[in-house]
């Protein structure tokens, strides 16, 4: 793995044409936070509610940041892409992993620069990785990768500090979004090891439900902090399983991401399981959170890979007996519990 902080030189790149393809939470924070620096389009495919953000330069996923005067709002995808067609132009796709692939096939017969997402999670389904979908649809025609790391959009747009890792296989993609990105209070650190990135950036929202079922019971501190630990090894198992580095899961898109998300109260994945330890419906908690909480569907793609692998990942599996089973969280305690001692290690 490479893990490569960026040069002062870099943080000085020259404007680029960037477009964000998804006008959710995430993109329109990461959308703000370049147009500071860069030529910004953010697309979405709601007409109505792209007028309404553009009259009020706000989208109500952030209630209260204002939005960037220099950041132009579109519901045309073929401007969208027209804006980011020139050299050194980036493609941000910003959308759930749900609307991944249905995004890409959009994309398929078009001249597109550089491309990267945001999304986490496996593909319901198929339980493929997004650099899996992407190959599928687009095949290796144009450099692409994965940019994550732990952050909330709310803080992101606020112009709060971050750090992020975009990981891919191409070195030109890298040196690409790093010139792009990194900057202001957002650092931007490189990485080849696109499996381990996205696979810490799927399951860790699976753990960050299971941390949230232990808070709401009042478990403690110290059940948390064991929980936390002993997801980091479950992370660690499927990633190496799937071709990941084992040191990736101790960087910002493992053990960073994981402790954001399992602790911090913006976190829509502890949300949820907050909410099943009250006794909430999954349903009601979803819909009451009015925005994606990626690891629901993850738990049960992970599940069922992690079965086909061999992996043993026991706080997963109670964690999915939960949300699809009709397990109560108590029982998913309990069965945590009485597992048999073992070395740590193992």
């Amino acid at each position: 793995m490479q893990d490569i902080p960026t040069s002062t030189a870099q943080q000085a790149a020259a404007p680029r044409k960037v477009s964000v393809l998804g006008a959710g939470a995430w993109g329109t924070a990461m959308a703000a936070a370049l147009a500071a620096s860069h030529d910004v389009l953010l697309w979405g495919r709601n007409d109505a509610a792209m007028l309404a953000m553009a009259a009020r330069r706000e989208n109500p996923y952030l209630a209260g940041i204002a939005l960037p005067a220099a950041l132009t709002l579109s519901s045309d995808f073929d401007a969208a892409l027209a804006h980011a067609s020139g050299p050194g132009a980036l493609l941000i796709a910003a959308c759930p992993v749900a609307g991944l692939r249905p995004l890409l096939e959009r994309l398929k017969t078009r001249a597109i620069p550089n491309l990267i997402w945001l999304c986490k999670g496996f593909e319901a389904g198929s339980g493929k990785l997004p650099h899996q979908i992407v190959q599928e649809v687009l095949g290796d025609k144009i450099p692409g990768g994965a940019l994550s790391g732990p952050s909330f959009a709310q803080e992101v747009a606020r112009g709060l500090p971050c750090a992020l890792t975009i990981a891919s296989s191409s070195a030109q993609l890298r040196d690409c979004v790093v010139d792009v990105v990194h900057g202001g209070n957002i650092r931007v650190y490189a990485s080849d090891d696109l499996v381990g990135v996205e696979v810490g950036g799927a399951v860790k929202n699976v753990l960050a439900i299971a941390t949230g079922v232990a808070d709401g019971l009042g478990l403690g501190l110290n059940a948390r902090a064991a929980l936390i630990t002993r997801g980091l090894a479950e992370i660690t198992r499927l990633g190496v399983a799937l071709g990941g580095q084992a040191e990736t899961f101790m960087g910002l898109t493992g053990m960073g991401d994981l402790i954001l998300t399992c602790t911090g109260d913006l976190s829509r994945n502890r949300r949820v399981g907050l909410g099943l330890a009250q006794g909430k419906p999954l349903a009601t908690i979803v819909a009451e959170l009015g925005h994606v909480a990626e690891g629901v569907p993850c738990a049960r793609a992970v599940r069922e890979l992690a079965r086909g692998l061999g992996v043993d990942m026991p706080i997963t599996n109670a964690m999915a007996g939960v949300l699809f089973d009709g397990d109560l969280p108590q029982d998913m305690l309990q069965r945590l519990l009485a597992r048999d001692p073992r070395d740590e290690t193992a």
